[in-house]
């Protein structure tokens, strides 16, 4: 498969994501993050995303991490990635390994 979701076998995969955003009512600038992040982790993991297993997404959180990213970035992509694999894949076993980064508050002084 291909990192690429504007590949003609992707490009199915897509048009689906954005169907399922589309009939919940997001937005157009959530479906356009959305694909991004997907497109993200695909070209992270080197194939396409409905290939990925539990271990990807582990690595692509330490990837993140990692790389600096902070919390609100980082919950961006999981909130995409959680949406992609529950309601597009329908592999809510997946989704599950995903987890949100809480940014630590400061105290008012």
């Amino acid at each position: 498969m291909t990192t690429d979701l504007s590949h003609p076998s992707g490009s199915a995969l897509r048009e689906r994501m954005i169907e399922d955003m589309s009939v919940r009512g997001f937005t157009e600038d959530t479906r356009r993050d959305y694909i991004r992040c997907v497109k993200r982790f695909a070209a992270y993991i080197g194939r396409s995303p409905d290939t990925a297993t539990a271990e990807d997404l582990r690595r692509f959180q330490v990837h993140q991490t990692q790389a600096g990213m902070q919390p609100p970035g980082i919950n961006s992509s999981v909130s995409a990635l959680r949406f992609f694999f529950t309601v597009t894949l329908d592999r809510p076993d997946l989704s599950r390994r995903l987890t949100i980064v809480h940014q630590p508050r400061k105290l008012a002084r």
